[in-house]
């Protein structure tokens, strides 16, 4: 193994450490993706397009309820440092990717601003 191999596994098991371990890691991760879904649930704004039982904690895609609306939804989303959230060119739409790294308040922000976009375009 690259020296560097180690110091990323090393990094990645402190950080495990340093948030309570896995359990605690697998915690937040749930809690993420659920203000996330839960909100995607609530509104006919925006779609959820994965069955409840086939959703990712880590790769949330969704939609716009009018896909015209979706560079204006990213430029807004930039303007707020909100960015990567472009889907996939073949499917459309968005993806919020909320890996170990995304705090929760990250996520609470994205939902915040998509509260904000459905008012000021629903």
């Amino acid at each position: 193994r690259r020296p560097e191999d180690f110091d990323a596994a090393d990094g990645f098991v402190r950080r495990v450490v340093h948030v309570g371990g896995l359990v605690a890691m697998e915690q937040t991760n749930r809690l993420k993706a659920g203000l996330l879904y839960d909100y995607l649930d609530a509104t006919d704004f925006f779609n959820s397009p994965v069955a409840r039982e086939n959703r990712s904690l880590m790769n949330i895609p969704f939609t716009l309820k009018d896909a015209a609306l979706d560079e204006d939804f990213l430029k807004g989303a930039k303007a707020r440092n909100l960015v990567q959230l472009k889907g996939h060119r073949s499917v459309g739409g968005m993806r919020a990717s909320i890996y170990n790294a995304m705090p929760v308040e990250g996520v609470q922000a994205l939902v915040n601003y998509m509260k904000e976009f459905e008012k000021s375009h629903g």
